[in-house]
């Protein structure tokens, strides 16, 4: 009987080692050849799923925003408003060793986004990822407005905006100064600013 193989799988162990070829020497060292050195495969074999590097960047950098919305999706929405937001919240920002390796990815993969000229590439990655972690804050924002979590004088665009950008710095302090911006403070920061929003 012929051996199943799962296509998706073997991309996806592909891409993780990258990932560990990026954290250990730089997005630049990430040839298809030193990738099929890290996974122990053969550069014809990781060319076979992956023909150029650009098709490997792109599949790798879209793995990690599809990990983080993997976990949003599994969030169990119970408790209040304001519980219900903060662990979503949580799952955005570089609070344990996966989210942090996955962030690490994430700010070379953004570099190299940035080095980029003309159209594709990386680049087009960053918007769609940049829109959804925006939905997200407006999201919770709003179901925070109708359960009475939000003072009636807030414009809550402006408020997206803001949470959006507490986001952004607080997951960059955490891997910048982890000994300051550490779990706690960050889960800390995160309810006083939804407690400022308050009535």
């Amino acid at each position: 009987m012929p051996k199943i193989v799962d296509h998706d799988a073997r991309r996806e162990e592909i891409a993780r080692a990258l990932w560990r070829v990026v954290r250990r020497d730089g997005i630049r060292a990430a040839s298809v050849r030193t990738v099929a050195a890290e996974a122990g495969w053969s550069a014809g074999s990781v060319r076979y799923y992956f023909p150029d590097q650009d098709g490997l960047l792109s599949f790798a950098m879209n793995l990690v925003s599809r990990r983080v919305g993997e976990r949003i999706a599994a969030i169990e929405p119970k408790g209040t408003a304001t519980e219900i937001a903060l662990r979503y919240l949580e799952e955005v920002v570089p609070l344990d060793s996966e989210r942090q390796a996955e962030f690490d990815i994430w700010l070379s993969f953004v570099a190299q986004a940035q080095a980029e000229t003309g159209e594709g590439g990386l680049r087009e990655h960053l918007g769609p990822v940049h829109e959804d972690l925006r939905a997200l804050c407006q999201t919770l924002l709003r179901a925070l407005s109708d359960a009475g979590g939000l003072r009636p004088e807030l414009e809550l665009e402006l408020e997206v905006e803001r949470l959006h950008a507490l986001i952004d710095g607080l997951a960059l302090h955490a891997v910048i100064q982890p000994s300051h911006t550490t779990p706690d403070r960050v889960r800390q920061i995160l309810r006083d600013h939804l407690e400022t929003l308050q009535p």
